[in-house]
């Protein structure tokens, strides 16, 4: 038996692109083990037909690959449209309409019917995860009228988020548990939960499994701030989570993401439940046959992060090189592994001068920068103070990425333009000829109103200040 180059696993979201038998046993040859059914898109006869083929496949290379049937929840979708994809452009009106109708131009329907009284004038309103955004003007019964803020091609069924907005639905509906039943039905191995809020609505699922007499691993998305709130008794409840980076980054901050990931990672690897990394993962390759050097870091980041699984959504269900794309994201897993513990190693700076290749022949200065950063974390320090022409040792300091300033001080133009390249490195210009270089610093802080009476700062310099070829000297102060 052949075992793999890569640990990580592969989810793929089935759809046009994929459900045919010869490009499944292509997917599942490249590295597919998990097939993903979206119930948001397609019918139950669909559904059905894609379970059998995908057993088929797996049966016929004697290959272990879990269905997962990823549930609407109360996600809002926009409904179908005329012509697609619809080019919205930024300025033009467009109506959002709770109607039961075929979209246009200009006047989209949207399929949750309390739309109008969730939002109003000035409300944003974000579709394809984002990417598109729309301004509320007016509201009436039935429609919403919008100004187009950021426009972008839309797609037949692409998602609507109300950033901010309490979305009248429970995240496990009757229309889920009936999809549910289906499934179960099918043998359908796992269950996501979209949009899940709570334990409860993890233990909702799996209870009305229990009740036909069956089991069902359950698979949490988050996608919510109250999933987050409430994440530690999810993960309790449930088999595995997902992060699913795109329904997530319209809910919180588009920036806190990333943070978010790893620490949402780190919980489940303590408590050993799998982790699934979604959204966007090699986007660019639902159309091109490469990926983007950033999607690549991204699907890499993940790995070195501690994620179980990666999962492609458009690239599998409807893009134009779905086994091209998880043979790329499998050598991409293959490279993450076997460079992980290295990785790992050099991340941990401080540990290589004290214990590491380098605390054989380490210097004065690194142990003196690296004293500081220690000093400045013990005694919660804002400022670590340097001369400029002290020999570098401002980006000696910066490569621990300490959580304070460190102020680089003097009159080297050249040099103080170069620092601005360094992390939390801020040159500025002092003379300090004359009242000496701890005084002349304080004086410079205390006028600018950076420190406080009695605030401790650190001060790392040479000794001798006439001669500049080593920095020695680690001086706590306190302001005056």
């Amino acid at each position: 038996m052949r075992l793999p180059a890569y640990k990580t696993k592969i989810v793929c979201t089935i759809g046009p692109a994929s459900r045919s038998e010869d490009v499944l046993e292509r997917l599942m040859l490249q590295g597919m083990n998990v097939a993903r059914l979206n119930f948001a898109h397609g019918t139950l006869q669909g559904h059905k037909e894609d379970i059998r083929r995908i057993r088929a496949v797996a049966s016929r290379l004697q290959s272990h690959c879990l269905i997962m049937a990823d549930l609407p929840g109360p996600k809002i979708r926009i409904g179908k449209l005329l012509d697609e994809p619809l080019i919205l452009k930024k300025g033009q009106e467009v109506i959002l309409t709770v109607k039961d109708l075929i979209g246009t131009p200009n006047k989209i329907p949207v399929d949750y019917k309390r739309l109008p009284e969730s939002v109003s004038p000035g409300s944003l309103i974000f579709l394809n995860d984002g990417f598109i955004q729309l301004q509320v003007d007016r509201v009436s019964d039935e429609e919403v009228f919008c100004r187009t803020v950021i426009g972008g091609p839309l797609l037949s069924y692409k998602g609507l988020a109300l950033p901010g907005v309490n979305i009248y639905a429970d995240a496990v509906s009757d229309t889920d548990l009936a999809f549910v039943a289906f499934a179960l039905q099918e043998g359908v191995d796992a269950f996501g939960v979209s949009f899940a809020e709570t334990a409860d609505d993890i233990r909702k699922v799996k209870g009305f499994a229990q009740k036909d007499g069956q089991s069902a691993y359950v698979i949490a998305k988050i996608e919510r701030p109250e999933a987050l709130d409430n994440f530690d008794a999810i993960l309790s409840a449930a088999d595995a989570i997902m992060i699913a980076r795109g329904d997530l980054g319209v809910q919180i901050p588009l920036e806190d993401v990333p943070a978010v990931q790893k620490k949402l990672t780190h919980k489940a690897n303590l408590l050993g439940r799998p982790v699934i990394t979604a959204t966007q993962m090699l986007l660019s390759m639902t159309e091109n046959i490469r990926p983007t050097r950033a999607e690549v870091s991204d699907v890499a980041n993940a790995i070195f992060d501690g994620t179980d699984a990666v999962m492609l959504s458009e690239e599998t269900a409807i893009g134009k090189y779905p086994v091209e794309t998880v043979e790329m994201i499998t050598k991409i897993a293959a490279s993450a592994e076997r460079e992980k513990k290295a990785v790992s190693a050099l991340a941990d700076l401080p540990a290589y001068f004290k214990t590491g290749a380098g605390s054989g022949n380490t210097t004065v200065e690194n142990i003196v920068s690296l004293n500081a950063v220690e000093s400045a974390n013990a005694l919660n320090v804002r400022f670590i103070l340097t001369r400029t022409q002290s020999k570098g040792v401002a980006c000696l300091i910066s490569r621990f990425k300490p959580d304070c300033w460190i102020l680089s001080c003097g009159g080297d133009e050249k040099m103080n333009h170069f620092l601005a390249l360094s992390y939390g490195v801020y040159p500025v210009c002092i003379d300090y000829e004359t009242t000496g270089f701890a005084d002349g610093v304080m004086q410079f802080m205390d006028k600018a109103g950076m420190v406080e009476k009695d605030e401790r700062v650190i001060l790392v310099e040479d000794a001798s200040p006439q001669d500049m070829h080593e920095t020695d000297s680690l001086k706590i102060i306190r302001t005056r």
